[in-house]
């Protein structure tokens, strides 16, 4: 690869383990990605940890995450989809294991509705500390702008996935709203543009992934997506894009 010494804490990844529960999306059902696929593919990467996302297609089953936190080991931390109402002891259950934030898929669906966004995301942050992350397209933001900036924590996968929405964005990211860093092949407007923006808005926002296995992405993850990055950024604030944005957002240290 080519991020040379940079550390990476891979803030958005999918592993997908046929042995465990999958449901069609939109008629879709993703190939096998195990954990070892995963390992495999970053060879040569100065991995350091990373977040396992829950996809549309694995809905609110837990027990593929749970095996998959077990299997990468304590510097991995889960993404997951729960149903409004989870009790508050589950929340705990889960938070011991490693997972740390609650995943609203308004792209995809297979998530909890909408309308829950406000008072689950104040209750997993106040039971657990979890913050909350959007699956969603950043034309769809303006509605929901007042929602999310009162929120205690909420972080936007895929750089919003479009330019129609893109201020508004840079907005949320003004007042302390996180971004992913990832899914460059999702986007329709210039990465390198975008990056700047969102790094000069708020130097603590984004946070990059791979977004592997890129599941029905028109153009998949490369290793040059790194160089991509480093290259609109610069080394030394590409490494907080890359790992200590991040690690601080995630706490993978507190596992167990």
């Amino acid at each position: 690869m080519h991020n040379g010494p940079l550390k990476l804490f891979d803030a958005h990844l999918h592993i997908i383990d046929p042995r465990f529960p999958l449901f069609q999306n939109n008629g879709y059902l993703p190939k096998a990605f195990t954990c070892k696929d995963y390992l495999d593919r970053m060879q040569g990467c100065h991995l350091a940890g990373g977040a396992v996302v829950s996809g549309s297609f694995q809905a609110f089953d837990q027990t593929y995450l749970m095996d998959a936190l077990q299997t990468l080991g304590p510097k991995f931390v889960g993404v997951t989809q729960v149903r409004a109402t989870i009790s508050d002891d589950e929340l705990l259950d889960l938070d011991r294991a490693g997972v740390r934030a609650v995943r609203f898929n308004l792209k995809r669906g297979g998530s909890e509705e909408v309308r829950y966004l406000d008072s689950l995301a104040r209750r997993v942050h106040e039971v657990a500390g979890w913050h909350v992350e959007l699956y969603v397209d950043s034309r769809a933001l303006a509605p929901l702008f007042p929602v999310l900036v009162a929120l205690p924590s909420v972080s936007i996968d895929h750089l919003g996935l479009s330019r129609g929405g893109f201020a508004t964005l840079l907005q949320l990211v003004e007042k302390g709203v996180r971004v992913k860093a990832t899914g460059f092949g999702r986007v329709d407007f210039d990465v390198k543009t975008a990056l700047v923006a969102l790094f000069s808005a708020n130097p603590d926002a984004l946070m990059f992934g791979t977004d592997l296995p890129s599941t029905r992405a028109p153009r998949p993850y490369e290793d040059d997506d790194v160089a991509l990055m480093v290259e609109a950024l610069g080394a030394e604030n590409a490494r907080k894009v890359l790992f200590e944005n991040a690690a601080m957002f995630y706490r993978p240290s507190e596992r167990g």
